[in-house]
């Protein structure tokens, strides 16, 4: 294991901050697997998972059973870490700024696509090579005016020449689901049935540049822009992994997920070994377009009557938005039919509120998808 420490931008006199990546696997490993957990601060069942896996990787490693790099970032947000005020955790949104830490990754699929133009030829290797390069170059060529900007960078930088990549996270209250983009779904469908994902969630692009797409995009443009005339690989694919939800930090949770990311790895040729057999898949992959964010129209005392994992059909009740000075009872449906995933921490509704999400099988969305 090789154990790197990458500073980010201080950004004032007496302050530093810094990103640890560890790298496990052979010096002529082939392919490289990129991990990394909580890069929303105060999502901890990730970095639990990413804890127990450092342990499973360096065993693996002194096995000799590792085929491919392994980079694991255990912290991906330590600005974010640092967020908590009167006692609650704020790791979404960079406090100054009030950017969401997984939005507004760099875009380079134009910069690099001009640079390889003229260089590209038939071997789809070489392509993907050119690819590769330029974009490693075009990284390190990019400044960070602030702290943010440069955690984001040096993430990327990190992520950006990995087969694959994974993103910890977890949504409020959830079952395990996961999101990725169509093109990369039979690559990924075994990953959802070890972690047990009971929602797929797929979309090409969901909007925001987040972190798992800044890569899939990049390539997803470039074979638009080329694969007319040339073999352009789709050289990397990502994953998003909500690990359910932000209690759910334990270790039997955490040591049977790290299983699960194990048993994957295997599958796809990174480590060693006899690939365990594939669960049946819970739910069927959908469209994130066709996810309905259920949201109450009044404000008031949330009271769920349906929990996550739950399969709804169209119309069902879902909540109750109680007044309590009034005494109204505002009953909250879901439109269509499908599997509620996520509902809300909070118990105290506003008017507007997103309260739950359903994964509906029908594209009914567009624009963009993501949550604030």
């Amino acid at each position: 294991m090789r154990h790197q420490i990458h500073d980010l931008l201080a950004p004032l006199p007496g302050t530093a901050r810094q990103i640890h990546s560890f790298h496990f696997g052979p010096a002529s490993a082939k392919g490289k697997i990129y991990i990394q957990s909580s890069l929303h601060a105060d999502e901890m069942p990730g970095m639990l998972v990413a804890w127990h896996l450092k342990q499973r990787l360096a065993e693996l490693e002194a096995a000799g059973r590792l085929r491919s790099e392994i980079v694991l970032v255990p912290v991906a947000n330590p600005v974010g870490l640092e967020q908590v005020l009167m006692d609650v955790p704020l790791g979404r949104y960079e406090l100054e700024s009030g950017q969401n830490f997984n939005r507004w990754f760099v875009d380079l699929s134009e910069e690099v696509g001009n640079e390889i133009e003229g260089q590209l030829g038939n071997d789809p290797r070489h392509n993907l090579e050119l690819i590769r390069s330029s974009l490693r170059n075009a990284l390190a060529r990019q400044t960070a005016a602030t702290q943010l900007q440069s955690q984001r960078l040096t993430l990327q930088r990190l992520a950006c020449d990995a087969d694959m990549v994974l993103d910890l996270h977890c949504d409020f209250e959830a079952v395990a689901h996961l999101y990725t983009t169509p093109e990369a779904w039979p690559q990924v469908e075994p990953l959802a049935r070890y972690i047990g994902s009971e929602a797929s969630l797929l979309a090409t692009d969901s909007g925001g540049q987040s972190f798992d797409e800044c890569f899939t995009l990049l390539w997803w443009q470039l074979k638009e822009r080329f694969g007319e005339h040339f073999d352009i690989p789709l050289g990397s694919f990502s994953v998003t992994v909500e690990l359910r939800g932000q209690g759910d930090v334990y270790h039997p949770l955490a040591s049977r997920d790290c299983q699960a990311l194990i048993n994957y790895l295997i599958h796809f040729g990174a480590i060693a070994g006899e690939a365990a057999p594939l669960p049946e898949l819970p739910y069927p992959a959908t469209p994130l377009a066709g996810v309905e964010p259920v949201a109450t129209p009044v404000g008031g005392l949330l009271v769920f009557t349906a929990v996550p994992g739950q399969y709804l059909e169209a119309g069902q009740l879902i909540a109750e938005i109680i007044d309590p000075i009034h005494d109204r009872v505002t009953p909250i449906h879901c439109t269509a039919a499908g599997l509620m995933y996520a509902r809300s921490l909070r118990r105290m509704a506003t008017a507007g509120m997103v309260i739950a999400h359903v994964a509906g099988t029908e594209a009914y969305r567009s624009g963009y998808l993501l949550s604030p």
